[in-house]
């Protein structure tokens, strides 16, 4: 039997918000719930209230960006077992690696194809055959 799982996107834009809910849909990956939130803020006060096993999150957001909300999941026992996928215009390799260390579990740039969102959230929820 395959576990579905709970989703959270987090991205200013609802507009990719709703591009990336359509994608996972597209990628066949089982999912119960896909959450949304438009800011870090807004993330952490949802995963106070679900059971979210992968956080898809932009960078750049106004209010509390990316990088902040990440650090609060990661220092937080409550949180810090949910895989983090950074969705993000941020190409720089060094600032990708540096997530890495600090306990992202993928990266995909944007844009986007639905087999890139497919593969990352494979890997990351362990659903791919090795």
């Amino acid at each position: 039997m395959i576990m579905a799982h709970n989703i959270l996107i987090v991205d200013d834009s609802s507009v990719t918000r709703a591009v990336l809910k359509k994608t996972i849909a597209m990628a066949q990956v089982p999912v119960d719930q896909v959450y949304q939130a438009a800011d870090g803020q807004q993330a952490l006060d949802l995963l106070k209230e679900h059971q979210v096993d992968v956080v898809l999150a932009d960078l750049n957001m106004p209010g509390m960006n990316g990088w902040e909300m990440t650090e609060k999941i990661l220092a937080d026992e409550t949180t810090r077992d949910i895989a983090i996928v950074i969705i993000s215009t941020e190409a720089s390799q060094t600032r990708i690696d540096e997530l890495g260390t600090q306990g992202i579990k993928g990266y995909i740039h944007k844009p986007f194809t639905p087999e890139q969102v497919r593969e990352e959230l494979c890997r990351v929820l362990e659903l791919c055959p090795s």
